[in-house]
């Protein structure tokens, strides 16, 4: 693990811990403690990605890359959101998750150079995507964190009012602005997609495709099902984690296994 991946990580976990101890703490707002470590983790972070994924011959977008990259953006989207969407509770998960991106990537490097600088469509095709996956994981969250509620509130034997969480509704509201937010800019993915990309079913390429618009497909379902119809509960919280799936799959499944398993 280089210089920036060890102290990013070490202060995503300094800031994972206090984040935690927050939830158990209602009364008190996250300390200048919390500030100062998540800004100096993104900052460490950040320059990690611009020496690892920057080269001086093409852009190195292996697959533990692009997961950095994008829990970076997750990382730093569920930060800044905390304050308006009660985030807390996801960001030791997403602080953890990243840490653990962190030890891979020293453990399996790999080199899968591009050359987006001769192609800035297909950079704006693949920047709506990562943001769109970026956005729409963090709905999933959400929805995991709604389901846990729901869970808590029909055993109310169990201590709910010991976690700092947001209430049902609220959860509800914000898991929804976020799957509108991330289902734009998949909707723009995949239209840049459409149009400069040559061959978007291509062999290799196929399986991204049909995945990624049966994902958009369930997820205009489920806006137009909760805004027309009222769906609420179990049936939102299902779908958008089957969405949130077949996304990880359109965008990782074959790299992992071409990458990591079959390296």
């Amino acid at each position: 693990m280089d210089y920036f991946a060890l102290i990013s990580s070490i202060f995503y976990i300094v800031a994972a811990t206090i984040a935690t101890i927050q939830l158990f703490a209602p009364s008190k707002s996250l300390s200048h403690y919390f500030f100062i470590s998540i800004a100096s983790a993104l900052f460490c972070h950040a320059n990690w990605l611009y020496q690892n994924i920057f080269m001086s011959h093409g852009q190195n977008l292996t697959i533990l890359n692009v997961l950095l990259l994008v829990t970076f953006i997750i990382s730093l989207l569920s930060t800044v959101a905390n304050k308006r969407f009660n985030t807390g509770v996801l960001l030791p998960i997403v602080y953890g998750f990243t840490v653990a991106n962190f030890i891979a990537v020293s453990y399996l490097p790999n080199d899968y150079i591009t050359h987006l600088e001769t192609q800035p469509q297909i950079a704006t095709h693949i920047i709506l995507a990562l943001l769109a996956y970026s956005i729409l994981s963090i709905a999933s969250l959400f929805a995991v964190q709604l389901a846990y509620l729901n869970y808590r509130l029909k055993n109310r034997q169990l201590p709910l009012t010991k976690i700092n969480m947001p209430p049902l509704m609220t959860l509800e509201k914000s898991l929804f602005q976020f799957i509108l937010i991330g289902y734009i800019l998949l909707s723009g993915a995949l239209l840049t997609g459409f149009i400069f990309i040559e061959d978007m079913f291509v062999q290799g390429e196929v399986h991204k495709t049909i995945l990624s618009m049966i994902a958009w497909v369930i997820y205009g379902v489920l806006l137009w099902g909760h805004y027309s119809k009222g769906w609420r509960g179990r049936l939102i919280i299902y779908i958008t984690i089957v969405g949130s799936s077949l996304l990880t799959l359109a965008y990782f499944g074959s790299r992992i296994v071409q990458e990591i398993i079959l390296s």
